[in-house]
């Protein structure tokens, strides 16, 4: 067994223990859509073109964030409440990190699933740019949508902005900031031979 594979079956083990009792099961399902229209996604393109070992650590970090998150919902992530007090924060902001985490972490796994299809390795990382800054607007979108279309209180779990009218533009601007640190630091290794 390879250490993909294993990264994807602890993966699994981790999600199914955190799919148990989670403390709310509808704001879960709502922030599970992301796991069950992704992982297949993963899993395609796996088989067809094959993610690095680093991009493989890199989604399994972020889709276990994830999953925690949607355990215990990401406003009231309890592992977390030590760094709000330690930080004086007036917020819970695990839901910060994991934006910030997704433009790090998915920069390397997106430029390498796009680049299975252009071989221009300076397009491709300017698109896996765009493409993530794109994401965080549009996921913030359908987040908003989601709100509109369930019960109040599902909603507004589902949300998650613990009373910050702005908690939208915070989102984007760590996920932005995360895009921009992951394309800094794998710029030259990612644009190595480039076509």
């Amino acid at each position: 067994m390879n250490q993909k594979h294993l990264l994807f079956i602890t993966y699994v083990i981790v999600w199914l223990l955190l799919a148990i009792n989670p403390w709310y099961r509808a704001d879960w399902l709502l922030e599970n859509i992301l796991v069950f229209v992704a992982f297949p996604v993963i899993l395609w393109s796996e088989h067809h073109f094959g993610f690095s070992v680093a991009a493989a650590w890199m989604l399994f970090v972020f889709f276990v964030l994830h999953a925690v998150g949607a355990h215990y919902t990401y406003s009231e992530m309890p592992w977390f409440d030590s760094v709000t007090r330690f930080f004086g924060f007036e917020r819970n902001n695990y839901d910060r990190l994991t934006h910030f985490m997704f433009g790090f972490l998915l920069f390397v796994p997106y430029f390498e699933l796009f680049n299975s299809f252009e071989k221009s390795k300076r397009h491709v990382f300017i698109f896996t740019l765009i493409f993530l800054i794109a994401a965080s607007g549009v996921y913030e979108i359908l987040e908003w949508l989601a709100t509109e279309v369930t019960h109040a209180d599902l909603g507004t779990a589902f949300l998650g902005t613990q009373g910050d009218q702005w908690d939208a533009q915070k989102d984007m601007v760590l996920c932005y900031l995360g895009t921009l640190l992951a394309a800094f630091i794998w710029h030259r290794r990612l644009l190595k031979h480039p076509s």
